[in-house]
């Protein structure tokens, strides 16, 4: 380790592997389970600790602390992980837990991802490539973001929830249920409230798809037919355009999810509190 990478007063715990072109500053904590890779700057007062892993170029700001224990009573000191990517930009006062031993032992954060001041990642969540994070997001234990997600400030995202690719959550909005990919949704409750065809611009998606989406969505959102119906009708009218049977085959999981949610247990006892961390 390179010395001249690391500030005086950081702490650096025995058994941490540091790259030598990392850039550790003042007060900084590494524990002696974490892996931090090439290029990564961790600012002052950073704290990271637990079994983590910093991929190359990711960039820690002043107080954010990841690889804490999950907030989940359940959890009793077991050997779980925060894995996070490459490239990405963690901002002031950013918490991400640990996983737990019932969600897989594991949270993963991809690559290319801005996660703004103060939001909080829980334990078991899985957050996808190239995603925006804003201030105050708080996302609870084993919610999926997938791809491309901008989720702006103060939105809560509850427990099991999965916010599908290239959607757009809105400030403030409460996500109880998944959103579907494409999408804009906002609101307490939230719903579904247009395409966010902004977003799928920036994806590269051709104008002719996303007309396509978009005349999916009138069928899928705003129309008199029972939804179940409709992904049916959608998945016939549009079976040569890949990302409307995306959104087709995502609502079909949350339908048939527990509470709209693809990703929740339906053996999970929630009245007794199980899987309620944050």
């Amino acid at each position: 380790m390179s010395t001249s990478s690391v500030h005086s007063t950081a702490v650096i715990m025995d058994g941490a592997v540091v790259h030598p072109t990392a850039d550790i500053g003042p007060y900084a904590v590494i524990g002696p389970r974490v892996v931090v890779g090439p290029n990564v700057k961790v600012y002052a007062h950073g704290v990271i600790d637990g079994a983590t892993s910093i991929g190359e170029g990711t960039v820690l700001h002043a107080h954010s602390v990841v690889g804490g224990p999950p907030q989940d009573l359940k959890y009793l000191g077991s050997d779980t992980r925060l894995r996070i990517g490459c490239r990405n930009m963690v901002r002031e006062g950013v918490t991400i837990n640990t996983g737990t031993e019932k969600g897989g032992g594991e949270t993963v954060v991809g690559d290319d991802n801005i996660i703004m001041a103060n939001a909080h990642i829980a334990h078991d969540c899985i957050v996808g490539n190239r995603c925006i994070i804003a201030n105050n997001v708080m996302l609870a234990g084993h919610v999926v973001i997938q791809d491309g997600v901008n989720l702006a400030g103060g939105a809560g995202v509850h427990h099991f929830a999965t916010v599908g690719s290239c959607a757009y959550v809105g400030g403030l909005s409460r996500i109880a249920r998944d959103v579907p990919p494409y999408m804009i949704v906002e609101g307490h409750p939230s719903r579904v409230r247009g395409v966010n065809v902004i977003g799928l611009r920036r994806t590269g998606m051709t104008e002719e798809t996303i007309a396509a989406v978009k005349a999916a969505y009138k069928l899928l959102f705003k129309s008199d037919e029972p939804q179940s119906d409709a992904i049916k009708r959608v998945q016939t009218d549009f079976a040569e355009v890949p990302a409307v049977l995306v959104l087709a085959e995502f609502l079909a999981r949350s339908t048939n999810g527990r509470l709209g949610r693809q990703e929740e247990d339906a053996d999970r006892d929630l009245s007794r509190g199980e899987g309620r961390g944050g």
